[in-house]
């Protein structure tokens, strides 16, 4: 394939810009989690002054997740391609400027339009900030605290969303919409700390950077309708038996396939070309068609490291769905089945916000020192444990015995599997490949918030409605539990949260089985671990800018207070969330 230039011109960077890069890609992160959190917050008094149906309100957060989850890959493409920091600043100048003008609407099919278009910023900045973490930190200790602190971006952003949301929503006269401005000013603040802080991009030595225009469109159009259908299919007309539902399903899978093929068609041509050995005139030619350019996504990238960058990915993509099925289930446990008010769920909640950011603390310290296998099977096992608490809950028992030991447990998958996740994908991915590589993980992660809350919420359905029936009550059978008996509620409660639990556990094997040789991921001093996977970005010459190593503790320092109260509590809502009206109050 296409030589990239090794040659690096590396800028002196001081303390105070490191401080000030790391802190902007984590606001960034914050960004992307708060306008979730604080949409879905403010979604019963939005439908109020809007007069959105309720069965309609739950685009208001789909149509943010489906542009943002469905267009990673191909924005991390254009972000490698053509520069990071300006794919950074325009996506969260994206983020912004749409955000306030949804404060600005005055119906749904506006803010709904909004809403997409703001995610198309949130699917360019959250790539390109990872694709700028990897270049700028070459393999060392900083690097292991800027993908830590920059982890913990999500776990702060739920914190701030929902806290402050709730705030503005219930205490502002503008109500809902007075989030989103603030949501811009953060926005705001995001693009000048890039300005600021992110060097010049320096265009690597590409022969060919042309854009695979046909693999964007199938990648785009597959993981669209996939994650519609997770997302909606519980709540369709008839369910999964939905005529759409089920056609969706299979041209969203048929495009999946037909990009693999398609990737693999020209990551072939590109490498036999290159390859001076088996190269030919017709290669050469059919390179240069206008519809042969590289490949969005290297189909060999799932093979690196031994194969265990696949694995890697599978583990993510089981992590949150055990995680999300946890978080959203255990919500409404709470306020349905306990009927507490979303403040009173927040506050049994706030261990997960707490623990989560003192988990991506231990591992900035731990991540350069203990085998990746160590941290991501206890991280999936603690998920997967916290779900088995809620599954065999005792709703007499007091919150001390099942609730808060679950809240504390949940979050260190979820935040060990994203800091080593993406330390290990950055250090198989060559430099040129950085954005894609950090696309592909969060694509994973998204995919698997909806097939998780998805398959969970089949589960749930299942069993409320079985459940139900053998009591001598007959419920909706997409989910509809008003009239349903509580018995019948707290069983389905429970199986939902076994879905959860075998999710984790299957990490968990995983792990113990396919990632055993991959050693340390992160760094002490910038030198390569004993014992770790040879990577190509351990072989990057040393920068002019590297100090030693009691800058890294200084640069922790540094960081430490500026992190909040927060939990590795990243939500994506199913798009059949039930919104209550008593919520409003």
């Amino acid at each position: 394939m296409s030589t990239v230039s090794e040659k690096q011109d590396p800028l002196k960077r001081s303390l105070a810009k490191d401080v000030v890069l790391i802190c902007t890609v984590t606001l960034a992160m914050i960004l992307n989690t708060a306008n979730t959190t604080a949409a879905f917050i403010a979604l019963p008094v939005i439908g109020v002054e809007l007069n959105i149906p309720e069965s309609k309100l739950q685009w208001i957060i789909s149509a943010f997740s489906l542009s943002s989850g469905c267009l990673l890959l191909f924005l991390g493409r254009v972000a490698d391609l053509y520069g990071r920091k300006m794919t950074f600043i325009l996506g969260c100048a994206c983020m912004g400027v749409f955000g306030l003008a949804c404060g600005f609407a005055q119906d749904d099919i506006t803010i709904d339009i909004l809403r997409a278009l703001q995610g198309l910023g949130s699917a360019a900045a959250i790539p390109a900030a990872l694709g700028i973490l990897a270049h700028s930190f070459p393999p060392s200790r900083i690097r292991s605290i800027a993908f830590a602190t920059f982890a913990a971006g999500a776990p702060v952003g739920a914190a701030i969303g929902s806290t402050l949301g709730g705030v503005l929503t219930q205490l502002t006269a503008k109500t809902w919409r007075s989030t989103f401005w603030l949501l811009t000013g953060l926005s705001a603040l995001c693009c000048i700390g890039a300005f600021i802080s992110i060097d010049k991009d320096v265009p690597y030595a590409l022969g060919d950077r042309r854009i695979d225009w046909i693999g964007a469109l199938l990648v785009t159009a597959g993981l669209t309708f996939i994650v519609f259908v997770l997302s909606d299919g519980s709540t369709a007309p008839n369910g999964w038996k939905t005529g759409y539902i089920i056609a969706l399903l299979i041209v969203g899978v048929l495009f999946l396939v037909l990009f693999v093929l398609w990737e693999r068609f020209l990551e072939r041509i590109h490498t036999a070309v290159d390859d001076e050995a088996s190269a030919d005139g017709n290669a050469a030619a059919l390179r240069q068609r206008w519809w042969t350019p590289p490949p969005i996504m290297p189909v060999s990238i799932w093979t690196r490291a031994r194969g265990k960058m696949a694995v890697m990915l599978a583990i993510a993509f089981l992590e949150w769905c055990a995680f999300n099925a946890f978080t959203f289930w255990l919500t409404l446990y709470y306020q349905d089945y306990e009927r507490r008010s979303p403040i009173l769920t927040m506050v049994r909640l706030l261990p997960m916000f707490v623990t989560g950011v003192a988990c991506n603390v231990v591992i900035a310290l731990v991540v350069g020192r203990v085998d990746v296998v160590v941290l991501i099977v206890i991280g999936t096992l603690f998920t997967g444990v916290a779900n088995l608490l809620i599954a065999v809950i005792v709703p007499s028992a007091p919150y001390w015995a099942f609730g808060f030991p679950a809240a504390i447990l949940s979050v260190f998958g979820a935040d060990f599997v994203f800091a080593s996740g993406t330390l290990f994908v950055a250090k198989v991915c060559q430099p040129h490949e950085q954005s894609v590589g950090g696309a592909l993980f969060q694509t994973l992660t998204q995919l698997g918030t909806a097939f998780g809350l998805a398959i969970s919420t089949v589960v749930y359905n299942a069993t409320l409605q079985q459940r139900s029936e053998q009591l001598g009550v007959e419920v909706d059978p997409n989910g509809n539990a008003s009239n349903a008996p509580r018995e019948a509620q707290l069983v389905a409660y429970q199986d939902a949260m076994w879905t959860g639990f075998a999710f984790g556990l299957f990490g968990a094997i995983l792990a113990a089985v396919f990632l055993r040789g991959v050693g340390v991921v992160g760094h002490r001093e910038g030198k390569k671990e004993p014992g770790s996977d040879s990577t190509v970005n351990d072989v990057e010459p040393k920068r002019e800018d590297q100090q030693p190593p009691v800058r890294w503790i200084h640069l922790f320092r540094a960081l430490c207070p500026s992190v909040t109260a927060a939990g590795s509590f990243i939500i994506s809502f199913p798009c059949g969330a039930r919104v209550k009206s008593s919520d409003v109050e």
